[in-house]
C-alpha cells in the first residue's frame, strides 16, 4: 500500500508527508489518535493517498467524534446532509451538528438552520446497526450481551457487525465456553497460533475473544480486498488451504461454511483498508 501511494503522491508531495500519510497515520489513528483518525477519515472521503471509500470515511470520522473532536463532528454532519457517499439522513446530520455546534461551532449552528428541527433523532450515532434476524435470533440474555458487546466492538474494526455475528453463529453458536476438537476456542473459535498472533491474552473472555477474531477479519479482508467469499474460507480451512487452492478449498466443510456465511450477510463484498496487512505475516500461525 505503501509503495502504491508513493509512487502517486510524491511528485506532488514532499516525502515526509507521503509517508506520514501512508505508513505512519494508520498506525497512530489504530492506537486511539482522534485527530489521526480524523486525517484518515479525510483521506477515504476525498480518495487521497487511498482508494476513495465513504463507508471507512465514516467509520474514522465517528472514532474521532465519539472522542468529541469538533471538526470530525463537522465531517458527519456534512456527509449525512449532503448524502455524500452514503444515503441523506437529516436526521444524523442534525445531530452531529447539534454536537459540534455546543462546542461553539459557528458553521454547525448555521448549518442547523437547513435541517428539519423534526426530523427523526437517530438515537444509534455511528453504532452500525444489525439486522432484525440477530434480535429474533438472540432471546436468552447470555446471547444479548455477545450481541451488544459486537455492535460495541466492531466499528473500531471497522467491521459490519453482521458479518462478525455470521461468523460467531458458525464458529460457536453464541457459546463463549465452545471448544472445538482441535482446539478452536471461544466465541470466534481461536486458535492457538491466530490467538497469538493477534495478541489475545485471555481467549475465554467474551471481549478477548472477539477482539482477536475482529482482528483476524480485519486482516483476511484487508489480504483478500474485500471479498467474503474468501474470506469466510480461511476463516474455516486457513489461508495456507486458500492459497492452495486458489479459492474456495475443496472441502465439504468449507464449501457449506461459505454458502452459509453468505446466506447470513446476504453481501458478497465488505469494505477493507490494505494499510492493515503488513502489520501480520500470512502464514503467521
Amino acid at each position: 500500500m505503501c509503495l502504491k501511494s508513493l509512487s502517486k503522491l510524491f511528485s506532488r508531495r514532499g516525502l515526509h508527508t507521503v509517508v506520514m500519510m501512508c505508513c505512519v497515520l494508520p498506525q497512530t489513528a489504530w492506537a486511539g489518535d482522534a485527530k489521526a483518525d480524523f486525517a484518515l477519515a479525510q483521506q477515504y472521503e476525498h480518495g487521497e493517498g487511498v482508494t476513495q471509500n465513504a463507508a471507512l470515511a465514516v467509520s474514522w470520522y465517528c472514532r474521532a467524534a465519539r472522542q468529541g473532536l469538533l471538526e470530525a463532528q463537522q465531517g458527519l454532519g456534512w456527509m449525512y446532509m449532503k448524502g455524500h457517499g452514503v444515503k441523506k439522513n437529516d436526521a444524523i446530520a442534525r445531530r452531529w451538528f447539534q454536537k459540534a455546534a455546543k462546542q461553539g461551532d459557528v458553521h454547525a449552528q448555521r448549518m442547523l438552520r437547513f435541517l428539519d428541527p423534526d426530523a427523526y433523532r437517530d438515537e444509534r450515532i455511528c453504532m452500525p446497526q444489525i439486522t432484525h434476524f440477530w434480535r429474533r435470533y438472540c432471546q436468552k440474555k447470555a446471547c444479548q450481551k455477545v450481541l451488544n458487546a459486537v455492535r460495541v466492538l466492531a466499528p473500531e474494526y471497522a467491521l459490519d457487525p453482521n458479518l462478525v455475528l455470521s461468523i460467531i453463529l458458525q464458529e460457536s453458536r453464541f457459546n463463549p465456553k465452545a471448544k472445538s476438537p482441535k482446539n478452536a476456542q471461544g466465541l470466534m473459535q481461536l486458535m492457538p497460533g491466530t490467538a497469538r498472533r493477534f495478541k489475545v491474552k485471555h481467549v475465554w473472555k467474551i471481549e478477548d475473544n472477539l477482539r482477536g477474531g475482529m482482528a483476524y477479519l480485519r486482516w483476511l479482508l484487508a489480504y483478500y480486498q474485500g471479498d467474503v467469499r474468501l474470506v469466510a474460507a480461511a476463516y474455516n480451512a486457513g489461508e495456507g488451504a486458500v492459497e492452495r487452492y486458489q479459492g474456495v478449498p475443496r472441502y465439504r466443510e468449507t464449501q457449506r461454511y461459505v454458502i452459509e456465511i453468505l446466506r447470513l450477510y446476504g453481501k458478497k463484498t465488505h469494505a477493507f483498508q490494505a494499510d492493515w496487512i503488513p502489520a501480520s505475516s500470512l502464514l503467521a500461525n
